[in-house]
């Protein structure tokens, strides 16, 4: 089967899994009239028979909701994209760069402390945590080329490992000493889409959009660092501000989903996988495919987290880490193996 073919059939695997998020919950509804209230959104298409109470559940409650998700979903794994193309190591994510962590971070110090910059308004979440996560990572590239002078990609995923696990031990104490925010850090922390509306999704898409357009630049570049950084620098990539550039890009697209979300992890690096075995490794297919198989990864994550225990939800980042945890233990060992 062509890529065309491929990728017409997810378009509308994407199509039928956001109909199945947005029809089942504490009430269900038909996917027939889900189907169509979509096509109303969409096209205008003409409702019947459909009861308002239904069409608002749909539009108000539901839709939002999963859109949010699908959001977070994508833009996550083409934040994983990037990294494990820059790094060349499919292990690699956002989530363990230490990304994520700072982010949740720079998040949860406006939770504790209720910061409201008035010139960003309801932007004030994304941005703190798109410059916690840029604040990171630049940490630890820093850190890296102290270490060691040849900046290899093994020593700036180790640092982004370890910068990770002592900004997560700094937010533990943090939260030790202000324990009235407690059960609300954490529960933020576990990752969930509930209570939150269109707004979010209005405050994710433009970091979405941007960062997304500005990999899309580069993507014949990540396709030559594919064959090594020497081979690179001999056909005229700037190697160092190609990496810098799409590291920064991939953390806005990583800060500002973890920073509407709370921290989910294991999405950003399974999608990638998914997309260059169905795709090939052609970065033009590759992102686009990872935000799309992202984000309905996400949309069933979240699904699983508010159905299975009914009326009850699990976080989501419970569910995406028992998912992801067997797998990234299966592209380990079958990368040792072979």
């Amino acid at each position: 089967m062509d890529k065309t073919k491929k990728l017409i059939l997810l378009l509308i695997l994407v199509f039928f899994i956001i109909c199945i998020g947005v029809s089942n919950g504490s009430s269900n509804i038909s996917i027939k009239d889900t189907f169509y209230i979509l096509l109303n959104n969409l096209f205008n298409f003409p409702i019947e028979n459909i009861e308002p109470k239904t069409i608002s559940i749909v539009e108000n409650i539901r839709l939002p909701r999963v859109i949010l998700a699908f959001l977070v979903g994508g833009a996550l794994s083409i934040s994983g994209a990037v990294v494990q193309s820059v790094l060349k190591n499919e292990l690699v994510s956002p989530y363990t760069l230490g990304i994520s962590a700072g982010a949740s971070f720079g998040a949860s110090l406006v939770l504790i402390f209720g910061i409201n910059l008035t010139f960003l308004g309801n932007f004030t979440f994304p941005v703190v945590g798109f410059l916690s996560g840029l604040l990171t990572i630049y940490i630890v590239l820093i850190f890296s080329s102290k270490v060691d002078k040849t900046f290899s990609n093994n020593t700036i995923i180790l640092a982004g490992m370890v910068f990770s696990l002592f900004i997560n031990g700094m937010l533990t104490v943090l939260m030790s000493f202000f324990r009235e925010s407690l059960e609300t850090i954490t529960l933020w922390q576990m990752g969930s889409f509930a209570m939150k509306g269109m707004n979010y999704v209005y405050i994710l898409i433009p970091f979405i959009v941007f960062s997304t357009i500005g990999i899309l630049f580069y993507v014949r570049e990540m396709d030559i660092l594919t064959f090594g950084e020497e081979q690179a620098k001999i056909v005229g990539v700037d190697t160092t501000k190609v990496k810098k550039r799409l590291f920064i890009f991939s953390t806005i697209l990583a800060g500002s989903a973890v920073s509407v979300s709370g921290t989910i992890g294991f999405v950003d690096l399974i999608s990638p996988h998914i997309a260059r075995k169905i795709f090939g490794s052609k970065h033009i297919l590759v992102i686009p495919v990872s935000f799309f198989i992202g984000g309905s990864l996400m949309v069933v994550a979240d699904l699983v987290a508010r159905t299975i225990v009914s009326p009850a939800e699990l976080p989501v980042g419970a569910i995406t880490a028992i998912i992801g945890a067997p797998f990234f233990a299966y592209i380990y060992f079958s990368k040792k193996k072979g």
